[in-house]
């Protein structure tokens, strides 16, 4: 055999044994269903979107468990770190070389706290999404060790959201809820802000260092709560009550949270603003319809699940909401834009292209 050939298959084999260093940047994410890329499809639950027209606009054209027409938030950040989709947790085929692209925990319906979501049975609360992460990172240290496996998970990026069914599926699920009547509004934001930063200590514990967290949007807005509290289009007031109170104090927290670890760890993204943009100048990005929902029933399209019996809008594009909850692709796109590139009034202490130009630079 040539010299030449034999040196040059022994470099292939070489970098093929040396995954961490030449595989893209890994991708954890974690939260509820605005995340969520198929986890709850391998659970008996009624919060699923494994059926059309659930992914009519994916490459596939086929329902993969996003709630959405096409690509989600963590899709679309993935195409920015130029790596595939992180798998489901559940999902079978994530094993092998597989675990280096990193792993998507998140589960449609659940929120901060526990009882959120209860309707849904069986979900992957947040509690259980970590312990997930525990065991993934066993299985990454078995695949190529400690030392690399400890590497790839202080380099990755996180992204978690989580907020919004504590007030849509949970305080404000039923008048006279549990939580409404055991906590005035403003105690309820101070008690889970506190239960949030304790699931934000726990993600530092087990190794991340890059984690975005985002705010809730204007959930008063979304096409479920227009049908019902709505008279005029105006967004419910009562949940952008809880929103406005919800946000300055996850801010808040996660700075303070920053200080006490000395480092900024945890970099917050003002989703409500990045929704509000759009829902307040349609015309500006391109959409005539940011009230009804393309794919549902009954007012502004927001009663109900969206099913192969629903209305479906032809021009996905020109709708800001896929279903009752859910942005459309476009809409996500628009979001992870200011994700990627929005100034510090969108992404604080900095945006996601500069947290990927310093850690090049670290490395």
């Amino acid at each position: 055999m040539d010299a030449r050939l034999l040196i040059s298959l022994v470099c292939v084999a070489a970098a093929a044994n040396a995954p961490v260093a030449s595989a893209a940047r890994a991708f954890f994410v974690f939260g509820d269903s605005l995340v969520d890329n198929g986890n709850n499809n391998y659970l008996l639950t009624t919060a699923r979107a494994d059926a059309p027209p659930y992914g009519i606009d994916f490459p596939t054209h086929q329902a993969t468990g996003r709630f959405s027409n096409g690509l989600n938030i963590p899709d679309i950040i993935s195409e920015h770190l130029g790596a595939e989709p992180a798998l489901p947790y559940l999902s079978p085929e994530l094993q092998g070389e597989r675990l280096l692209v990193g792993a998507n925990f998140a589960s449609a319906g659940v929120g901060i706290l526990n009882d959120t979501g209860v309707q849904f049975v069986n979900i992957i609360r947040i509690g259980d999404q970590l312990e997930y992460f525990r065991q993934y990172q066993q299985k990454l240290s078995a695949l190529i060790g400690d030392e690399q496996a400890t590497q790839l998970v202080n380099q990755a990026l996180v992204l978690i959201t989580l907020g919004g069914n504590d007030f849509v599926n949970n305080y404000y699920l039923v008048p006279m809820s549990v939580r409404s009547r055991q906590y005035a509004l403003p105690d309820y934001v101070r008690f889970i802000v506190s239960e949030y930063r304790k699931i934000l200590g726990r993600l530092y514990e087990l190794g991340a260092r890059r984690v975005i967290v985002t705010g809730t949007g204007p959930l008063g807005c979304v096409p479920a709560e227009l049908a019902l509290h709505s008279q005029n289009g105006e967004c419910a007031a009562e949940l952008m009550r809880a929103v406005n109170l919800f946000n300055p104090q996850l801010v808040d927290m996660v700075r303070g949270l920053n200080r006490d670890i000395g480092a900024d760890v945890f970099v917050t993204a003002n989703t409500y603003r990045m929704n509000f943009d759009y829902l307040s100048n349609p015309q500006n990005y391109g959409f005539s319809n940011v009230q009804v929902a393309c794919c549902g029933q009954g007012p502004y399209n927001g009663i109900g699940l969206c099913t192969a019996a629903s209305n479906v809008c032809a021009d996905r594009d020109a709708f800001a909401f896929w279903d009752a909850f859910h942005p459309s692709e476009r809409a996500n796109r628009i979001i992870v834009g200011q994700i990627m590139h929005g100034d510090t009034d969108y992404m604080h202490p900095m945006n996601l292209s500069t947290i990927l130009a310093v850690d090049r630079e670290g490395l």
